[in-house]
């Protein structure tokens, strides 16, 4: 996770791990869902469909570091040349992250495991950030409700 990322995820006094492993069990949530309802993609057990959440935790946080890497390249580039490429970049990274984690859930756990193909691993992919995001938006909410709530009234 990206040190910008666990600043906007871990509120004050809350640590990493613990925004990391919210992020893991919304993965298996939703990776379990799709399991259930979308034929191409199976996990023979609870236990691989928690392990891929964890492997695809793990991507997917590497995947984030290597586009901030490329963005900031866009941004500091003065050419168009160089722009040109940096985006086009940004679209190879884009892409190729979906493959990357179809080999790896391959390569890792073989036929017990099958994100479908590229459409299937883009829907999950998507759902599962967006749901990350929402779970950690709702925390965020509940966290700083929690604390106001528990201010001392002045009057």
């Amino acid at each position: 996770m990206s040190q910008r990322e666990h600043r906007e995820g871990a509120r004050a006094g809350e640590p990493a791990l613990a925004v990391d492993l919210v992020d893991v069990f919304v993965y298996v949530v939703v990776l379990n869902l799709f399991v259930e309802y979308a034929p191409r993609v199976f996990s023979e057990t609870f236990t691989l469909s928690l392990l891929t959440a964890v492997l695809l935790k793990a991507v997917l946080e590497g995947v984030a570091l290597v586009k901030s890497w490329v963005v900031a390249r866009l941004r500091v580039t003065a050419t168009a040349a160089g722009r040109v490429g940096a985006a086009g970049l940004l679209w190879v990274v884009a892409a190729g992250s979906k493959f990357v984690v179809l080999e790896l859930v391959a390569l890792v756990f073989g036929d017990r495991v099958s994100l479908g193909g590229f459409v299937s691993v883009t829907l999950l992919i998507v759902t599962l950030l967006l749901c990350r995001a929402a779970v950690r938006r709702l925390l965020g909410a509940r966290s700083t409700a929690a604390t106001e709530g528990s201010r001392p009234c002045r009057g």
